[in-house]
């Protein structure tokens, strides 16, 4: 006869496990403590099984033979409930050991080894800050939006707008690689595109009219400082790259018969082609008894084995009295996309590629290093000898436009 909600109450413990037997192999076991288990009694692959279905009074009867119900729909199925079971609670030790924090340092790990060393230490100290330190130590694919979103308003809460945006790029590359090694099933942060509050982008100061720019040149050249920081000074607006691409130049990555600087974004990632013109080229030979023994083509003043510091350029402007509200290091980069395109007239994409910006092509394909080459090595040689023409005084009529 099955069980009821009365039997079950009133029965008693024996000096020996008591069985109580309701149906289809569902049974209460009463232990001699007084505890009551629900059990399921079930035949799989011609062998007699047992699994648990929870403790009296937590589950009830009902909820009991639910659970039977379901176990009995795993078997006509084919499917053995206690290895289903087994398998299951596998998967939570599983989800459990992948924390945020793992997968996070994991990530990180990965990404380093191409990241230039400032970039990736910048990134390391964001997520173990301002993301491990909230999020760490939750499963990564039970993390919710609205937990991400109160991590990264913690962060807007203190004035770092800047650090807050991308620090919820970080999460979104950290949840997405998740996903990529089945640790979580989707990026929550896509829904959270416009939820911080906007940051008002600050442009970095440069002079961009020919004159000026011809004036900022001739002081360039009658700078009396170091050696490697005249020369850095020299070719910063030859081949205008970041700052930090220009002062962790490496004599290996100079190839003077191509007349190519090869060497990989360490922000990025990408490799990067910088055609080097006949001016340049005279910098850089001139520059090589100096430091041409070393790794560095422009070490630091301490040690030959460091490149030189990132305020190196940044303090001579000052000492040539060039206010840092009107001109820096980066400046050079606007200077150059500016021109090449208003006055010199060259095509904005082959400008974009040469500044190492992304640049998709009509099938959205992003353009590899060495598209318009040939096209790049003409117009940083065009550029050169045009610089060259404002620093001399000479008369430099703009270039026709070009198709």
């Amino acid at each position: 006869m099955p069980l009821t909600d009365i039997t079950i109450k009133s029965a008693k413990p024996a000096g020996k496990p008591v069985r109580l037997y309701d149906r289809d192999g569902l049974y209460l076991e009463v232990a001699p403590s007084g505890g009551k288990w629900w059990r399921l009694k079930y035949r799989f692959a011609g062998k007699e099984r047992r699994i648990s279905l929870g403790v009296y009074p937590k589950i009830q009867l009902k909820r009991a033979r639910d659970r039977a119900a379901a176990a009995h729909k795993l078997l006509a199925e084919g499917v053995d409930p206690a290895a289903r079971r087994k398998a299951e609670r596998s998967a939570l030790r599983v989800r459990a050991a992948n924390t945020f924090a793992l997968v996070a340092r994991e990530w990180l790990a990965a990404k380093l080894p191409v990241w230039d060393g400032r970039h990736g230490k910048r990134v390391s100290a964001r997520v173990e800050k301002d993301l491990i330190h909230w999020l760490g130590a939750k499963p990564i694919a039970d993390i919710t939006t609205a937990e991400i979103l109160e991590t990264v308003q913690r962060i807007e809460s203190r004035g770092a707008l800047d650090v807050a945006r991308r620090a919820l790029r970080d999460c979104g590359c950290i949840l997405r690689y998740a996903c990529s090694t089945n640790r979580a099933s989707a990026d929550p942060t896509s829904l959270l595109r416009g939820a911080l509050k906007r940051v008002n982008e600050v442009h970095r100061p440069a002079i961009t009219k020919p004159a000026q720019v011809g004036e900022l040149l001739r002081m360039i050249h009658g700078y009396t400082g170091t050696m490697p920081v005249r020369c850095a000074l020299r070719l910063a607006p030859l081949v205008f790259v970041r700052p930090t691409e220009l002062r962790t130049a490496q004599w290996s990555e100079i190839d003077f018969e191509a007349a190519e600087w090869r060497f990989r974004i360490g922000k990025t990632g990408i490799d990067h082609i910088v055609p080097l013109a006949t001016q340049a080229i005279e910098i850089l030979r001139e520059l090589q008894p100096f430091t041409g023994r070393g790794r560095y083509v422009f070490p630091s003043a301490r040690s030959s084995r460091q490149p030189m510091s990132d305020n190196a350029v940044l303090a001579a402007f000052r000492r040539m009295s060039i206010p840092q509200e009107e001109m820096c290091g980066h400046g050079f980069r606007a200077m150059a996309r500016t021109i090449l395109d208003e006055v010199l007239k060259y095509r904005v994409d082959i400008i974009e590629h040469q500044l190492a910006h992304k640049v998709l092509d009509p099938n959205g394909r992003a353009y590899n290093r060495t598209a318009f080459l040939e096209d790049r090595h003409e117009m940083m040689q065009t550029w050169a000898n045009y610089l060259d023409g404002l620093r001399t005084g000479a008369n430099v009529v703009p270039f026709p436009q070009r198709a």
